[in-house]
């Protein structure tokens, strides 16, 4: 099972061009797309998910062209959308009934056996019967996930999956998520760097609709390894060092700006070596330092 983009190109009426010639490979099993908001990831995720045209590209899915064969496509595919609407009034179990019906399960026991074990499986038995309206955001986004699952879909896309859950209900998401890419092709869009460092075996950064990186995660940290630097500034010292070093990125860490600078050695008095991670890929790619 292995998704194939490639020349995938999109620009909007308005002129904004969200993807300028995306090619990419995207293997079986959770494969994050990392971008900052604005960066082409939503556009991507719609024109996969044949809700979008672009303007130039191919898309296949194990030799299926995604683009000219959308409805059959659609028979095993899965998506999360960042936002997603539903019936306020109706329970969960009515909703997904009416959705699995719509993917195709017409034989009511057995759309009702595959209902039931879904609501189980997302954690939402104990509250099938209550209004949607009533439902937390993460509880929102099980019911979403559990939607996305219906039909057993060889290609499920979730896009911003995690923002404004709370800790324990992030947890959860990413043990479901982790179980269901164990079998088909899983796609994480997220700006969320913690996402795709729990999740992730491959991954690409996406910013301004091109590819910055693809690979791994593991392969893209080591390649900084030895080579980010890190030193607690005072705010007024930060526009001199920002302007004699590559910074890639500045945090407050107890009231003061912490610095993470790139350079093959030490950048000056002061600074010590720091153990490079994900986040130092995402700014320092980001901003064209690596």
């Amino acid at each position: 099972m292995e998704l194939r983009i490639k020349g995938l190109t999109k620009t909007y009426a308005n002129g904004v061009r969200a993807l300028d010639s995306v090619d990419l490979t995207i293997p079986r099993g959770m494969f994050g797309l990392l971008g900052p908001n604005g960066a082409g990831k939503s556009t991507l995720m719609r024109i996969v998910a044949t809700l979008l045209e672009p303007d130039a590209g191919q898309v296949e899915l194990d030799g299926l062209d995604v683009l000219h064969r959308k409805d059959e496509v659609r028979r095993f595919l899965g998506y999360l959308p960042q936002d997603f609407g539903v019936y306020p009034r109706i329970s969960a179990l009515d909703m997904l009934d009416h959705l699995a019906v719509l993917k195709g399960l017409v034989k009511a026991g057995e759309r009702r056996d595959v209902v039931e074990a879904m609501l189980k499986r997302v954690n939402l038995w104990d509250v099938r019967k209550k209004p949607l309206a009533s439902y937390s955001g993460g509880m929102r986004q099980r019911f979403g996930v559990a939607q996305a699952l219906i039909g057993n879909p060889k290609l499920l896309i979730v896009d911003e999956p995690t923002a404004g859950l709370d800790p324990g209900e992030r947890n959860r998401f990413y043990n479901l998520l982790a179980e269901i890419g164990e079998n088909v092709v899983v796609i994480l869009s997220t700006h969320i760097v913690q996402d795709v460092m729990e999740l992730c075996a491959n991954m690409a950064i996406i910013h301004q609709g091109r590819v910055l990186y693809a690979g791994s995660p593991d392969d893209a940290v080591a390649a900084l390894d030895g080579r980010v630097w890190q030193r607690t500034v005072s705010k007024a010292d930060l526009p001199a060092l920002e302007a004699r070093h590559r910074v890639i990125s500045s945090k407050l860490v107890a009231g003061r700006p912490l610095i993470h600078v790139l350079g093959e050695g030490c950048p000056e008095e002061g600074f010590a070596p720091a153990r490079p991670d994900l986040e130092d890929v995402f700014f320092a790619r980001i901003a064209g330092l690596a």
